[in-house]
C-alpha cells in the first residue's frame, strides 16, 4: 500500500507512481471539478459501468444497516447529479472547489495487479453565506479496476462514518 499526503489540489503522488496518481486525478481532482459544476459528462467514462454498483453505508459502522443503495450506475447517476445540483444552489462564503480540495484525502490505495482500493475522507466545514456552515465527514472505500490501460470505479461502500467506529 502506498501512501502520500496533503490537502490540496495538487496530486500528491510521484511522477513514479502513475497508477496511484491516475487514481487520485479520477476520484479527487475529477470527481470534485465534475461535482461543483454539476456535470456528469466529466466523470462519466471513469466508471465501469456494467460492473458498477455502490452500497450507502448510511454514516454507520454498522454493516447490518448499509444497503445496496445503487445497484447500477444510473441510480448513482441521479443521485450524484440530485446532490451537485443542490450544492450550487446553496450560498457558500468561500470557494467551493477550494473547500471540498481543502476537506478531502485520498492517501491509501492498494495495487494488485489490475484491481484497487483507494480510501476517499472527508473532513473538515465549508463556510455558508448566512453565517453557519457545510460538515463534510464521511469516508467511502472505492474497487477501482484497470481497463484498456484505464483505471476506472467499479463500485464502492460509501457514506461510511469518519472515522469508523
Amino acid at each position: 500500500m502506498s501512501q502520500a499526503t496533503g490537502l490540496s489540489s495538487r496530486n500528491p503522488f510521484p511522477e513514479g507512481d502513475p497508477d496511484r496518481a491516475a487514481i487520485w486525478e479520477m476520484l479527487v481532482a475529477r470527481d470534485i471539478t465534475a461535482f461543483v459544476n454539476a456535470d456528469w459528462t466529466l466523470v462519466k467514462d471513469d466508471f465501469v459501468e456494467n460492473e458498477f454498483y455502490g452500497i450507502d453505508g448510511r454514516r454507520t459502522a454498522n454493516p447490518d444497516h448499509w444497503t445496496m443503495g445503487f445497484p447500477d450506475l444510473a441510480t448513482y447517476r441521479d443521485e450524484w447529479l440530485r446532490q451537485a445540483q443542490a450544492s450550487q444552489a446553496t450560498e457558500f462564503a468561500e470557494d467551493l472547489t477550494e473547500a471540498i480540495f481543502r476537506n478531502t484525502v485520498l492517501r491509501d490505495i492498494e495495487i494488485s495487479g489490475d484491481r484497487a482500493i483507494a480510501h476517499k475522507k472527508f473532513d473538515g466545514t465549508i463556510a455558508l453565506k448566512d453565517g453557519g456552515f457545510d460538515r463534510m465527514l464521511w469516508q467511502t472505500v472505492y474497487h477501482c479496476k484497470r481497463v484498456d490501460g484505464r483505471w476506472k470505479i467499479s463500485g464502492f461502500v460509501g457514506y461510511l462514518p469518519n472515522p469508523m467506529g
